[in-house]
């Protein structure tokens, strides 16, 4: 008779006592109900013993938690186990020092948060009766510093040693999150029973042959019971109508079993084309039997061949991606955990961050190596969009030791992260860790270090060990940024000619214009900081108003070093000075945008040498003053409107080019781009002062630039002058200064708000140059969300805005001054004072 695996869920009455450390007295001795998956902060909370975390000062409170120690209790009903039946305690995630007992018995400690851990209690469950289950986490701070006191501190950012354990880097803050270092049962457990054999790991690697055959070459690790006489297995894998199926001999723990599918349908990234998926489905059964599996896995696979292309060049090295035979312009951002508290994000939650890159056309997302190793949900759903994820292990900004415990955590949860991963189409890059290779060359550490170990080998050895072993379909690089195929000590890991490039002298140091100092290969870092939308930010901060960029809540939800400083000398060269701070948060918010797609625009301009472009970051954990395009309550910031237009299919934009000024046209689309281009010098209050019509030939995925006429460049007041370019529907308008000085009329816009089916709109006409038009809705409604933002209009022009929201409130509001925003009305508060 054939036993099946089953699994059954250990989530169900779970209990959380401290169980040490500095606890305050309304929380020592207390036992509070517990979720499973879960953690520690969010039971506190629901039981009503600590504010929530976010909430204005709040996080300050709670530092104690960093020094305490829980313990989360349940009871495991379990019947003994059958003579040739095996019986598994699997936890899939603890975070993250924890010992683990069932009843008097300790099975194990834990120490690394991003994998597996599975005790066998077979021997255990022998008399049917209730057994408690405990899981005792200690400090992970505490930890840390032990393990750095064995093996001698190494150099990190922040404030705590999270280099020395296996635990979300960002728990212990980043200059975008907040320092709430949770501790908790933060994946599923259950109790597995099986018989014979089990699949231990299942390992898909999908290509294309030249032919444009599909395989999926299924690897597999058997795990045998050992209570019963080994017979022959029989591993089977289907996909597509199509199966193939290997005997495993008795004694073998290890086989692999190909199926080829004639002529798949291939998968593309967003953009280029379908993402077609194919079910595989994979068994074990005892051979000679019809009666059933032991065990089976399914994954839902895509066919699609991958190069990244590095062969240097005439410039340097390129870093570029190639998919089924094609070169992709990589546009995205880079991911961070989409909130702190992991087990509060979900498949609906991930699914609308992911549809919102989509929305802003953008083809990769980038998994950074300060968080973790994303669910399966999250795969799954670029899987099904075409969104490509170029994924980090995970390692930020720190020197790691080489030393154990450390090597051997690294290699445990690579090796099963590798092998979860393999089947997804969507992943195409490992990358060895976060600006750690820059670290030792920049950032002081070799002196620090006096030899000491870093993380070289994790690069250099046991990373790219581990893939040639468990998948070789996929490139990987040493880190970002990252010249290939250099020595980290010979070639500086950010030069521009070479890989990858983080971009960070612009926000740090330097005017966002200085974008144009470099043409890197591939940016995979580079942003500006603005803050958050106003009803998340009132929703959050309750410092007595008037509220001002300096209150002390909102300066503990600004984690960037000196960051009110930056977003002042970086707002200083180009808008006018807000005084009021309404003003103020939208002349930020503004010219982040503008800051973003500045760096978009410059690189996409220099495709195909440039071949990628990763904004910091897509999204937020928290409501902070960031990096982020989406604030942490889902709201689009100004700056996700400035990128669906800068990552726009087809894109016109003004760049200097050898002394002069050209126009490039993007053609980011499959189809060749041929249109009438309309050139226009003209005033601010519309007159057209040159004009110019030229024919417009861009290739498919590629860019073209255009000589403009010294007329159409040369104006004769600078200060209410623009060049209007358009084709087809795409338009761009280029002024000759920065904004604080041009002669705008804050009296420009007139506007005309009504109620319609869902919402409200609001009509804006201008009667001179009005530059960055938007509605901000959610001032007047905090669920209201408008369809655009940042919308240029020249003298005449009309543009209608639609908002959709639930709310009942007076149209008229949509025209007020401050949710009816643009430069203009920044001049005009300028000059009101």
């Amino acid at each position: 008779m054939v036993h099946p695996m089953s699994r059954h869920p250990l989530h169900d009455g779970w209990q959380l006592t401290a169980a040490g450390g500095p606890v305050p007295e309304t929380i020592a001795g207390r036992t509070v109900p517990a979720q499973v998956p879960g953690s520690a902060h969010l039971d506190l909370l629901a039981a009503g013993l600590i504010p929530d975390p976010y909430l204005d000062r709040a996080e300050e409170e709670l530092a104690w938690a960093h020094r305490a120690h829980w313990r989360y209790t349940t009871t495991v009903h379990a019947e003994p186990a059958a003579p040739t039946e095996r019986v598994d305690l699997v936890f899939e995630g603890l975070d993250t020092v924890a010992t683990v007992e069932l009843g008097a018995h300790r099975l194990g400690e834990t120490a690394n948060m991003h994998r597996t851990h599975r005790f066998g209690v077979r021997d255990l469950l022998t008399t049917g009766e209730p057994q408690p289950l405990t899981v005792t986490f200690r400090s992970a701070l505490e930890y840390a510093r032990e393990i750095a006191g064995r093996l001698e501190p190494r150099p990190h950012t922040n404030f705590h040693p999270y280099n020395m354990v296996r635990k979300m880097a960002c728990s212990f803050g980043w200059d975008w999150g907040p320092d709430l270092q949770t501790a908790g049962i933060w994946k599923p457990v259950r109790l597995e029973r099986w018989h014979t054999a089990r699949l231990a790991q299942v390992r898909p690697l999908i290509t294309v042959t030249e032919d444009g055959t599909g395989r999926a070459e299924v690897h597999a690790v058997i795990e045998r019971s050992g209570l019963e006489a080994a017979g022959d297995l029989v591993l089977t894998a289907t996909v597509a109508g199509h199966h193939a199926r290997t005997v495993v001999p008795a004694g073998t723990d290890t086989a692999t079993v190909t199926v080829e599918v004639p002529d798949p349908a291939l998968w593309w990234p967003a953009g280029y084309g379908d993402q077609p998926l194919y079910d595989l489905d994979v068994t074990l059964a005892p051979a000679g039997t019809d009666s059933g599996a032991l065990d089976a896995y399914a994954k839902r696979i895509g066919f699609r061949t991958l190069v990244l292309d590095t062969a240097p060049d005439a410039t340097g090295t390129p870093f570029t991606f190639v998919v089924n035979g094609t070169r992709i312009f990589a546009k995205g951002a880079n991911w961070i955990p989409d909130d702190h508290f992991l087990t509060r994000i979900d498949r609906p939650r991930l699914r609308r961050r992911v549809q919102q890159a989509l929305d802003a056309h953008m083809n990769m997302l980038r998994v950074w190596g300060g968080g973790i190793y994303e669910t399966d949900d999250f795969y799954e759903i670029c899987d099904e969009t075409g969104v490509l994820v170029w994924q980090d292990f995970l390692l930020a900004c720190a020197a790691y030791p080489e030393e154990e415990p450390l090597w051997s955590e690294f290699e445990a949860e690579a090796r099963e992260n590798i092998t979860r991963l393999a089947p997804h189409p969507s992943l195409v890059l490992w990358n060895g860790g976060n600006e750690n290779l820059w670290g030792w060359r920049d950032w002081g550490w070799q002196e620090r270090l006096a030899g000491r170990t870093w993380g070289l080998r994790y690069y250099t050895e046991l990373f790219p060990a581990l893939l040639a072993e468990l998948d070789p379909t996929r490139p990987y690089a040493d880190g970002s940024p990252y010249t290939p195929d250099a020595h980290v000590d010979l070639v500086h890991p950010n030069e521009a000619d070479h890989g990858t490039r983080h971009e960070w002298e612009v926000w740090n140091r330097k005017d966002y214009t200085t974008y144009r100092d470099h043409i890197p290969r591939f940016c995979s870092e580079f942003g500006f900081q603005g803050p958050p939308n106003w009803p998340t930010l009132t929703t959050w901060i309750h410092d007595e108003r008037p509220l001002t960029p300096t209150s002390p809540a909102l300066l503990l939800h600004q984690k960037a070093e000196d960051g009110n400083g930056k977003l002042e000398r970086g707002l200083a060269p180009h808008l006018p000075h807000p005084e009021r701070f309404p003003d103020w948060h939208w002349a930020t918010q503004l010219n982040q945008a503008r800051a973003v797609a500045f760096g978009i625009e410059h690189f996409r301009s220099w495709w195909p040498r440039t071949a990628g472009t990763l904004v910091w970051q897509l999204n937020d954990c928290w409501p902070v003053v960031s990096w982020a395009a989406v604030d942490s309550e889902e709201r689009r910031k100004p700056l996700w409107y400035a990128l669906r237009h800068a990552f726009a299919p087809r894109l016109l934009t003004v760049q200097p080019r050898d002394g002069g000024t050209a126009l490039v046209a993007v053609n980011d689309t499959g189809e060749p781009w041929r249109a009438r281009l309309r050139l226009e010098r003209r005033s601010f209050s519309g007159e057209v002062l040159v004009t110019d019509t030229i024919s417009l030939s861009v290739a498919a995925r590629s860019a073209s630039t255009v000589e403009l006429d010294a007329a159409l460049t040369a104006p004769v007041d600078a200060e209410r002058e623009v060049l209007v370019a358009a084709a087809d529907e795409v338009r761009t308008v280029h002024t000759f200064g920065p904004d604080r000085g041009l002669g705008y009329d804050p009296a420009a816009l007139s506007a005309d708000a009504g109620a319609v089916p869902g919402g409200y709109r609001v009509t804006v006409t201008a009667a001179s140059f009005a530059r960055d038009v938007s509605v901000l809705a959610d001032r007047v409604a905090p669920d209201a969300e408008v369809d655009d933002q940042l919308v240029t209009l020249l003298a005449g022009e009309s543009h209608t805005f639609t908002v959709r929201t639930g709310a009942d409130v007076d149209p008229d509001l949509f025209t007020d001054p401050e949710v009816l925003s643009s430069v203009n009305s920044l001049h005009g508060a300028a000059v009101r004072g």
